[in-house]
């Protein structure tokens, strides 16, 4: 058990709790540039420990909320498991040439990272609109759920958005948070934003497991910083829940992305 990995865990996991994204996006640029470890076994070890630690997330919206959309769940999850599962066969036969693997993972990991900062300063613009359109909607009782799209061509969109998630949460390990939400506000703008968080966590759950487990078989994780991370992470997220109310979100989205946005290009440019 080393305390540094846990301080860690609990420093993201505070951040987590505040602005409910971040994990991924966080924990993988400091396992690499604060600790040394190499990208495939910071993104491998991340998988792990974002799928554990979802996964209590999504008792609490199922059980307590009823906020999962399982209907969505299921279209994600046929684009992002199948794409998650290739990207994993790709990734296991360049690992002869450790270069390549490692270039990619980097790159991606920069790509992703940039996406989820350009996600997280227009994801309050869209909460706030997506609210807007719900009082709305309510006013006119118009159905809940309803897509940008029509019926036909909704599955079809919904299956692809989760195929893109699928190899970058894969490559990358972020991707899952941000950039899911605010995807499922793009695509189902009159869903309420309870259940478009609840929605986005149920489908990481199986995403982050299935990539964490390969990336577990391709000797890319690390238990004993897992358990160390886990250890920092789960107070981390529970202390962070009860200051969210506190401190203003306005003041810390905006300087998230921007770190993020640091972290990515530095990433892009290696």
């Amino acid at each position: 058990m080393n305390l540094m990995y846990s301080a860690s865990g609990f420093g993201v996991g505070l951040l987590v709790g505040v602005t409910g994204v971040g994990g991924g996006s966080l924990m993988t640029p400091l396992l690499v540039f604060l600790f040394g470890f190499k990208p495939a076994i910071a993104v491998g070890t991340d998988l792990i420990y974002a799928s554990i630690t979802k996964t209590a997330g999504v008792f609490v919206h199922h059980g307590k909320h009823g906020s999962v959309d399982w209907g969505i769940v299921r279209w994600l999850a046929l684009g992002s498991l199948p794409l998650s599962l290739i990207t994993l066969y790709v990734l296991k036969n360049l690992m002869e040439v450790g270069k390549e693997i490692t270039g990619t993972i980097t790159f991606s990991l920069g790509v992703a990272l940039l996406l989820t900062a350009c996600a997280l300063l227009v994801r309050s613009v869209l909460l706030r609109k997506a609210a807007k359109e719900q009082e709305l909607d309510d006013d006119h009782s118009t159905p809940d759920n309803s897509g940008r799209f029509s019926p036909r061509w909704e599955k079809v969109a919904t299956v692809l958005t989760g195929a893109v998630l699928g190899v970058l949460v894969t490559l990358s390990s972020v991707g899952a948070g941000a950039l899911g939400t605010v995807a499922l506000l793009f695509l189902y703008p009159r869903m309420t934003t309870l259940k478009i968080v609840g929605t986005d966590l149920a489908h990481a759950i199986p995403l982050t497991a299935i990539a964490g487990l390969g990336h577990l078989s391709l000797g890319n994780v690390d238990l004993e910083l897992l358990g160390s991370l886990l250890v920092g992470s789960v107070p981390g997220i529970w202390v962070g829940s009860h200051l969210s109310a506190r401190i203003p979100e306005y003041f810390l989205r905006p300087v998230l992305a921007i770190l993020l946005l640091v972290i990515g290009v530095k990433f892009v440019m290696q």
